[in-house]
């Protein structure tokens, strides 16, 4: 796994949870300090016993930009936490993280597509992913809610992309539109949506992908209200499905995985964005 920070990342439970369960004694899953100026001469010094490699941020453009394949919806959300080495030697770069967010929905009850419109909070490689997960489930709108407007253009392009019609509005705790929408994703760090709890508690669904310290409080104003609520490690734990089956050629052995993320042994991750 490559990323800045990783030392308190949960992915090499997961992966090592895995590969236990799947009996493969000699594989082995690290945790390696590496920004994105750094990660393409690491790739390139790799040896061929390396099979694939999770990158977190900040590397995520940067391993698209390396890899020498790219999935279509690697490209679409302009962004990989996902490389394999094939057998030719080459990288392909993927993006699991939207199997994280449709994942996640699915498994907390989602009741799919009513309205068709969803609200995220924030604006970056976070919502960029989440908004192709909604597009492959059935969402048709979303509106960006987000502090400062002009950084929202990359994320319009992906829902462009993915064939979204999307709109900017201004931070407003109040979250103008919130009864309306089938959904609110937050994206943003803990700490920084605190002020719209509230207003998320009246959502029919919330995903709040941020994971520690936990709960948020966007999470409890949820949980208060009886809401239905996805979280950053039920993201986390979907994404890492397809990363396994990807580097192994086999099933994600789900149950052991979930299980080791379940563990209190597991180290607490850093928040959004650490995985």
């Amino acid at each position: 796994m490559l990323g800045s920070p990783v030392g308190h990342s949960r992915s090499p439970a997961l992966h090592r949870a895995a590969y236990a369960a799947l009996g493969l004694d000699g594989w082995r899953y690290d945790a390696i300090e590496c920004d994105e100026a750094a990660l393409p001469g690491l790739v390139d010094g790799l040896g061929p016993e390396w099979v694939g490699l999770s990158v977190t941020m900040p590397g995520k453009r940067a391993a698209l930009a390396r890899a020498d394949l790219r999935t279509e919806r690697a490209v679409a959300v302009g962004a990989a936490n996902t490389l394999v080495r094939l057998p030719d030697g080459a990288w392909r770069a993927d993006c699991t993280d939207i199997d994280g967010v449709t994942g996640a929905l699915t498994e907390r009850g989602w009741p799919g597509a009513r309205s068709g419109r969803a609200l995220v909070i924030g604006a970056g490689a976070t919502a960029d992913a989440a908004v192709a997960g909604l597009a492959d489930l059935g969402l048709e709108h979303v509106t960006l809610m987000v502090r400062t407007p002009e950084r929202a253009a990359g994320t319009i392009a992906v829902a462009g992309r993915f064939g979204l019609a999307a709109q900017v509005i201004g931070w407003d705790p109040r979250l103008p539109g919130v009864d309306g929408v089938d959904l609110v994703v937050s994206t943003v760090p803990p700490g920084v949506a605190d002020d719209c709890a509230p207003a998320a508690a009246r959502a029919a669904f919330v995903l709040d992908v941020a994971y520690h310290p936990w709960p948020t409080a966007m999470a409890t104003a949820v949980a208060k209200a009886g809401g239905q609520l996805a979280t950053g490690l039920d993201m986390l734990l979907h994404q890492a499905f397809g990363q396994v089956e990807q580097f192994t050629g086999r099933p994600a052995p789900r149950a052991a995985m979930a299980a080791a993320l379940a563990s209190p042994s597991t180290p607490a991750a850093g928040g959004v964005g650490s995985r």
